[in-house]
């Protein structure tokens, strides 16, 4: 664990080894505010909700790594075009800066009547009112013969980090001539171009390094973000080397051996030399423990993303039924800014802004050939709901599409330090 100077938990080395001690908030007569997940939208609203209650506010942000690896710009690592590092982020600022006290642990459990989040190392940590932003999970079973315990023969690099060194150690260490398959996910799920951004990615790669090697991409969507400009992309850069297998064909219809490294298609085995398996998608485990949830996804307002099943609680992110944005490091950035407005208003009795919210996804194909897609959002009683959008467009200018990429250089700077201060 990791505490600033406001000594949230007293002593620190006993909380993890201690049986089952209770956490205090500093301040009790300080409202108490925790945060679940140090990702786009945990650690967004963490200090938003710090640094715009000038105190008035005891923040406590749990999160079990240290060093937070952002899945936007991931696949640019696999491409070469960023170092690891630079996708690399911790708590320190947050913490010394923003005064939030920051918990590297797991959230097992939440106490919805108590009001209090259980703790793996043993604690509990007290809230008034929570937030709750805890990326994806995996769908059990949603591709037979994968399980998180197959995760280092046929990684997901879903979940930025070892995942993403271990997939782009295992591109670049491909036998000549050999192949790459992707077992590509259903809807919803997390970053809609993202899938196809790292076939860019490998393609870019293998191009260099293994040019006679071949990517097949098992897709069990009719079709995909931005569809017409990635094909225009890998046509022009990189002629010959993907296939992809859409549902018609058989793509939704796909099992795996990790064992031997073979992917079944609809009845036809292929020997991946790399097999890259995204399954289905669902929202953050604690979602469900703490039973917030409908079927795989936390349904919430749209006007605060506050939870339709508890009006103390908050959920950012992928992890949300929200309506229309999709679900991304940008949407979870806008919805805890929403979120944080929300959660001040009611402990303060700050004034609170109709919600708004916006989203755009770039996307890398080659060398300064940049894409986006994004939109403007509202909220109605139902859902979040698109109001304005726009795309990149086939056949754009070099300039256009060198343009667009040091647009997304220039955002991910700005996101991250939005994030983490």
């Amino acid at each position: 664990m990791t505490l600033n100077r406001r000594t949230f938990l007293g002593t620190a080395a006993a909380a993890a080894s201690l049986s089952a001690p209770m956490v205090h908030a500093a301040g009790h007569g300080m409202p108490r505010v925790v945060v679940i997940g140090g990702g786009a939208g945990g650690a967004t609203a963490a200090r938003y909700i710090a640094k715009d209650s000038q105190g008035e506010i005891n923040v406590t942000l749990i999160e079990p790594t240290r060093t937070y690896y952002t899945c936007f710009f991931s696949n640019l690592y696999i491409g070469g075009f960023r170092d690891l590092q630079s996708i690399a982020h911790d708590y320190g600022t947050l913490a010394a800066e923003y005064g939030i006290n920051v918990v590297h642990d797991w959230a097992t459990g939440v106490d919805r009547d108590a009001k209090t989040v259980s703790l793996a190392g043993g604690g509990s940590v007290p809230y008034d009112r929570l937030v709750i932003s805890p990326g994806i999970d995996f769908v059990d079973g949603a591709v037979p013969g994968w399980d998180l315990s197959a995760q280092t023969a046929m990684p997901h690099a879903y979940k930025a980090g070892t995942q993403t060194a271990l997939l782009k150690a295992q591109i670049e260490s491909m036998p000549e001539g050999g192949t790459y398959v992707m077992v590509a996910p259903p809807n919803p799920y997390r970053c809609p171009p993202g899938p196809y951004e790292r076939i860019s990615m490998v393609a870019h790669v293998l191009k260099e390094r293994n040019p006679t090697a071949k990517i097949l991409i098992a897709d069990p969507k009719a079709k995909f973000s931005k569809q017409a400009l990635f094909e225009e992309g890998w046509q022009k850069h990189y002629g010959g080397m993907i296939e992809r297998i859409g549902p018609d064909f058989g793509g939704g219809n796909v099992s795996v051996n990790p064992d031997t490294m073979e992917v079944d298609i609809d009845g036809e085995v292929v020997k991946a030399d790399v097999c890259n398996v995204i399954p289905a998608q669902k929202a953050g485990t604690i979602c469900a423990a703490a039973g917030l949830t409908e079927g795989n996804w936390a349904p919430v307002d749209g006007h605060s993303m506050v939870s339709r099943m508890d009006e103390n609680v908050y959920i950012l992110g992928d992890a949300t039924n929200q309506g229309d944005m999709p679900k991304s490091g940008f949407s979870a950035n806008s919805q805890a800014k929403v979120a944080a407005m929300a959660v001040r208003g009611a402990l303060t009795g700050s004034r609170v802004f109709p919600a708004k919210y916006s989203n755009t996804c770039w996307s890398l194909i080659s060398t300064d050939d940049g894409i986006k897609v994004g939109a403007a959002y509202e909220a109605t009683d139902e859902k979040i709901a698109s109001v304005s959008s726009f795309v990149s467009q086939t056949g754009e200018d070099a300039a256009m599409r060198k343009a667009t990429y040091e647009e997304s250089i220039g955002w991910y700077a700005g996101i991250t330090s939005d994030m983490f201060g």
